[in-house]
C-alpha cells in the first residue's frame, strides 16, 4: 500500500461554536475506518469553525489547498461529501479537476466515496446536487423567518440608526435617541427650507458634531473607529452621503425600512443597490423623528433637479416646483444682464429650460417675470388663508365644486360594491351546492366542470370590478380628507407677507406657467396653473405680465435736458435725441468708411506706379535678355 500524507477536513457548525460539536463526535466514531483507510495518521487536522458549507474561502481550506500546491498532501478525507462543501460547481471542480491534476486521492468516509473507485464516482455528481439542495432549503426558511419578523414591524438590524437607540426592553424596537436627535431633526428642517445636500453638510460641520460613524464608535459599535486612526478631526466631517442617507431613511417618519440590498442567490456575494422607491417599508413600527407629510415633502423636493442660487445672488425659491406648461419641463432663473435694478428679484425671469437648450423647435420662451410670479402666488395663498378663516361659505363652495362630481360617482360606486359582495356572496353558496350535488350524483361531472368554470370566470370578473371600485373609492375619501387637511394648514399663513421656500414647498405641488397671450385690444395676459398640496388644482390665475422698462427710476436727457423712462439703466438719451443721434452716428461711420476706402484705393494706385517703374527699370538694362525670354 502507498504511503499516503492526509488532511483531515472536519468543519464545525458556527452554531455550535465554543460547545461540543456533535459532528466532531461522530467523525471520531469514524476513526477506525479512517485508519483502516489510509496507512499513516494525517499529517494535519483541518478545523473550519464560524464559515458556511457554501464558502470555500475557509482559511484552513485554504492552507489545505496550498499544502496540497506544494506537495505536502496527496490525500484528504472527510466524514461525507457535504464536509467538503455543498457547493456544487466547486465540489465538482476539487474533485473532477483539482484533487486528479495534483495527484490527490479524496475520501469521504460515510458516503464511500474514493476517487480510486472509479465506479463509485459516478453517483457523486448526484450527492453534491444534494447537498447544494439542503443549503437552498436552509437559505430559504432563514429567509422567510427573517421577513416574517420584517413584516410584523421588527427590527434586526445590529445597530440602531443614527437618532434612534434599541429599546431594552424589546431589541427589535427602536426609541429616539435624545442626544442626537435634534441633529436629524435640524438636517430635516434645513432640508425643508429649501437647502442642498452640500449645503447642510457645510452648515453641520461648522457646528463640529459627530459624524453619524464617530458617534456608533463612541457608542461602543465595533468597526468604526479604523476611519479615524490617522486624523481625530474626521469624526467631525460629515459626508454628502452621510446627508443624504439620513433625508433618504424612512426611518426618520416612525417606518422600518428593509430589502434595499438584495443578492441575487445564495451563492452570489453581490448586494445591489435598489432605488429608495423600491425599498420595502412597514409602516408606524416606531416613533418618528420627523412627521411623514415633512419626509414626503423632503423627498420631492430631492428628486427634483434643483439649483437653489444662481450666479446673481437670486434664490430661487420654486425651484424644483414651477413647470412648463406646454411641455412640462423646468422653468429655470435667468438674469437679464443689462437690466441693473436695485432688488435682484426685478433682474430675473423665469423661461422655459426646453426652450433656452434647443430653441423654438422644441418649445416658446413661456417667460414670466419673478416678480410677476411672487406676486400673483403670494397673493393666491392670502387669498386662500383669509378665505379658510373669514369665509365659511366659499370654502364649502370650494368643497363642493371640488367634490360635487367626486361624492355623486361615490355613491353610484358604493351602491356597486355592495351589488358586487352580494353577488360574490351568491356564487360562494352555489359553489357549495354544487359540490355538494356532485358528492350526491345529482349532476354528473360534465355537468359540474361546465358551471363551475362559468362561476369562476364570473367570480374573477366580480374580483377585480371590486378591485378597480375599492380603489377609486378610496381616492374619493382621500381628496375628501386632503380639502381638510389643506384648509387647516393654510390659516396658518394669514397675513402672508413675504414668501420663502419653506412656505412654498409646504403648501404647493407645482406650478404651471402658459405662453404669453395678446389679445385682440393688445394688452398680453399669461395664465398661471398652482397645484396646492392635498386638493390639487384650484383655479387658474390671469396676469398682466409686467413691462421690464417699468421699474427703471426717470431720466434726463443729456442732449436736451428733457425727463423720460429710460429702457435700460444704461439710456442716454430721450427717444427723440436718441434716434438723431443714431443717425449722427450712422453718418459718421458712412463717412469714416468712404474715407478709409479712398485711402486704400491712393495705396493700390500708388503700389502699381511702383511696380510698373521697376518693370521699365529691368527691361533697359537688359533688353537681350528681355527680348529672348519674350520669344521663349
Amino acid at each position: 500500500m502507498s504511503d499516503w500524507q492526509g488532511g483531515d477536513v472536519f468543519r464545525r457548525s458556527p452554531a455550535l461554536s465554543g460547545k461540543e460539536d456533535l459532528s466532531m463526535g461522530e467523525d471520531k466514531k469514524a476513526n477506525k475506518k479512517r485508519k483502516r483507510i489510509v496507512a499513516r495518521q494525517p499529517v494535519q487536522m483541518i478545523v473550519s469553525r464560524e464559515y458556511v458549507p457554501m464558502n470555500f474561502q475557509r482559511p484552513s481550506f485554504q492552507n489545505m489547498i496550498k499544502d496540497i500546491e506544494n506537495g505536502l498532501i496527496n490525500c484528504v478525507i472527510t466524514k461525507d461529501l457535504s464536509r467538503l462543501g455543498r457547493n456544487y460547481l466547486d465540489c465538482g471542480l476539487y474533485l473532477e479537476v483539482f484533487f486528479p491534476e495534483n495527484n490527490v486521492r479524496y475520501i469521504a468516509v460515510n458516503d464511500d466515496v474514493d476517487t480510486l473507485n472509479k465506479s463509485a464516482m459516478d453517483i457523486t455528481p448526484f450527492r453534491n446536487i444534494l447537498n447544494e439542495m439542503y443549503s437552498a432549503d436552509v437559505s430559504v426558511k432563514i429567509k422567510s423567518a427573517y421577513r416574517a419578523r420584517f413584516q410584523q414591524g421588527k427590527f434586526m438590524g445590529t445597530y440602531a440608526p443614527y437618532g434612534y437607540i434599541k429599546d431594552p426592553a424589546d431589541h427589535n424596537h427602536l426609541l429616539i435617541d435624545d442626544k442626537v436627535a435634534h441633529v436629524v431633526r435640524e438636517i430635516f428642517d434645513l432640508a425643508l427650507a429649501g437647502n442642498g445636500i452640500a449645503k447642510i453638510r457645510k452648515h453641520i460641520n461648522k457646528q463640529h458634531v459627530l459624524c453619524p460613524a464617530a458617534y456608533a464608535a463612541e457608542q461602543g459599535a465595533a468597526g468604526y473607529e479604523r476611519y479615524f486612526e490617522d486624523n481625530e478631526e474626521n469624526r467631525y466631517i460629515w459626508s454628502e452621503n452621510s446627508v443624504r442617507g439620513i433625508l433618504r431613511c424612512p426611518v426618520y417618519a416612525g417606518n422600518l425600512a428593509g430589502y434595499k440590498r438584495i443578492a441575487a442567490n445564495m451563492k452570489s456575494k453581490k448586494r445591489p443597490s435598489k432605488l429608495p422607491e423600491e425599498w420595502e417599508v412597514i409602516p408606524d413600527t416606531h416613533e418618528g423623528i420627523v412627521t411623514q407629510e415633512e419626509f414626503d415633502t423632503v423627498q420631492q423636493l430631492m428628486t427634483s433637479r434643483r439649483r437653489e442660487q444662481n450666479a446673481g445672488g437670486f434664490e430661487n425659491i420654486f425651484a424644483g416646483v414651477i413647470k412648463c406648461a406646454d411641455c412640462g419641463y423646468a422653468l429655470r432663473a435667468m438674469n437679464a444682464n443689462r437690466r441693473k435694478r436695485p432688488d435682484v428679484i426685478d433682474c430675473v425671469q423665469y423661461s422655459c429650460n426646453n426652450y433656452a437648450r434647443y430653441g423654438n423647435v422644441m418649445c416658446t420662451a413661456h417667460s414670466i417675470e419673478a416678480r410677476d410670479l411672487f406676486n400673483a402666488v403670494l397673493a393666491d395663498i392670502n387669498r386662500f388663508a383669509d378665505m379658510a378663516v373669514n369665509d365659511e361659505r366659499a370654502v364649502r363652495a370650494i368643497e363642493k365644486r371640488l367634490t360635487e362630481t367626486d361624492q355623486s360617482k361615490a355613491k353610484a360606486m358604493e351602491k356597486e360594491q355592495k351589488k358586487l359582495n352580494k353577488r360574490l356572496a351568491e356564487l360562494d353558496r352555489l359553489f357549495s351546492s354544487l359540490y355538494e350535488d356532485k358528492v350526491m350524483e345529482r349532476i354528473t361531472e360534465r355537468n359540474f366542470e361546465m358551471m363551475s368554470g362559468k362561476y369562476q370566470k364570473e367570480q374573477l370578473e366580480i374580483e377585480a370590478r371590486l378591485r378597480e371600485v375599492t380603489e377609486t373609492l378610496n381616492e374619493s375619501y382621500e381628496k375628501s380628507q386632503g380639502i381638510r387637511d389643506f384648509l387647516s394648514l393654510i390659516r396658518n399663513y394669514q397675513g402672508l407677507k413675504e414668501l420663502d421656500a419653506t412656505v412654498v414647498n409646504a403648501l404647493i405641488d407645482k406650478i404651471f406657467v402658459s405662453e404669453r397671450e395678446k389679445s385682440a385690444d393688445g394688452t398680453v395676459r399669461q395664465e398661471i396653473k398652482i397645484y396646492y398640496k392635498f386638493i390639487g388644482f384650484v383655479g387658474e390665475l390671469h396676469i398682466t405680465p409686467t413691462k421690464r422698462w417699468t421699474a427703471l427710476p426717470a431720466k434726463h436727457c443729456t442732449v436736451c435736458g428733457v425727463e423720460y423712462v429710460p429702457g435700460s439703466a444704461i439710456s442716454k438719451y430721450c427717444p427723440i435725441c436718441a434716434k438723431k443721434m443714431q443717425r449722427e452716428k450712422s453718418n459718421e461711420s458712412r463717412r469714416r468708411s468712404r474715407t478709409r476706402d479712398r485711402q486704400v484705393c491712393i495705396e493700390l494706385s500708388a503700389k502699381n506706379d511702383r511696380l510698373k517703374k521697376t518693370m521699365r527699370s529691368d527691361t533697359s538694362i537688359n533688353p537681350i535678355k528681355s527680348r529672348h525670354s519674350a520669344f521663349q
